[in-house]
């Protein structure tokens, strides 16, 4: 839904969004990951495998997943949107609707650096909208109330750890969001706040997880090898050089890292263990996971409807 990636991804950094993704992967890299010794990450080394192992832990699989019913709804409501200002005389344009199966680099990397780092500069930062003209309608008090409603009336919604989110109470987003949703809207974004601290509640929880810390002091021995003691765990290690330059200035304690990943298959371990521990998140919380499905298939029928009477 709109304001939930690249526009839901406002939601999902409001502090800062796979029922099948396991058996995409197998059970040889689940099988290698519970037992010892590892398997090698090399194994896991190409984007389409480390996609595979991002889409293992299932809370964050919903969280960040774009499938084909989160485009259709995110379309339908961009469209509703545009419908909907049109009826109020205004011309509103947003971005396209990015497809069904992108955004793979918005998921979260809590494990450190996964791939070398690029030794060419970072690709330009795509244009979002353009800001309106002064003396525009757009740029008007009256496009931004027909747009985003009137700002004593945004909704708030918290979740239980001072999670909040707040969103137009009014206006042309807050109907097209109404449209899909009805009365569930507020129900869907507690949903994805509660989700969201969940996913930070199970990397806390997978710190104490007995095969992920098992991984972390044999990463940890790796790196002593290579002649880096000390080092914490490849988290901390990454956020020591938190820029392209530090990381090109750095290559040789990121190449050990590397190194270390694969020869103890830290990634594939890390990954499937915070799998698991999500997996418990959700299975003591069933209401949750049953509103998130129940919400999506609504938004899904709600879209469908409204592309069918848009062309």
């Amino acid at each position: 839904m709109p304001g939930t990636r690249r526009p839901r991804r406002v939601l999902l950094t409001l502090t800062a969004v796979l029922a099948g993704g396991a058996a995409v992967v197998g059970g040889t890299l689940l099988a290698s990951a519970e037992g010892a010794p590892p398997v090698s990450d090399e194994a896991y080394a190409s984007t389409a495998a480390l996609e595979r192992l991002h889409r293992l832990p299932p809370v964050t699989d919903r969280l960040f997943a774009w499938t084909d019913t989160q485009a259709r709804s995110a379309e339908a409501q961009r469209r509703y949107s545009i419908d909907c200002m049109a009826r109020k005389g205004f011309r509103y344009a947003p971005k396209a609707t990015p497809p069904a199966g992108s955004g793979e680099d918005e998921r979260p990397r809590p494990f450190g650096l996964e791939t070398p780092p690029s030794s060419t500069a970072p690709a330009p930062a795509q244009p979002g909208e353009k800001p309106p003209k002064p003396g525009s309608p757009e740029a008007s008090p009256a496009y931004a109330k027909a747009l985003f409603g009137d700002e004593s009336k945004r909704v708030t919604v918290k979740g239980t750890q001072g999670t909040s989110v707040s969103r137009p109470g009014n206006g042309c987003l807050a109907e097209a969001e109404t449209r899909m949703l009805g009365d569930g809207r507020t129900r869907w974004l507690r949903t994805r706040i509660l989700l969201f601290e969940g996913q930070e509640q199970g990397r806390a929880d997978l710190e104490k997880d007995p095969r992920f810390r098992d991984a972390t002091g044999r990463w940890q021995q790796c790196m002593d090898r290579a002649g880096f003691p000390g080092q914490t765990d490849p988290p901390a290690l990454l956020k020591t050089l938190p820029t392209q330059r530090a990381r090109l200035s750095g290559r040789d304690v990121l190449r050990a890292d590397l190194h270390c990943k694969s020869e103890t298959g830290y990634l594939s371990i890390a990954y499937t263990r915070l799998a698991a521990v999500q997996r418990d998140w959700l299975d003591r919380n069933p209401a949750l996971a049953k509103d998130w499905t129940a919400l999506l298939a609504r938004q899904d029928r709600a879209a469908r409807e409204v592309l069918a009477t848009k062309g």
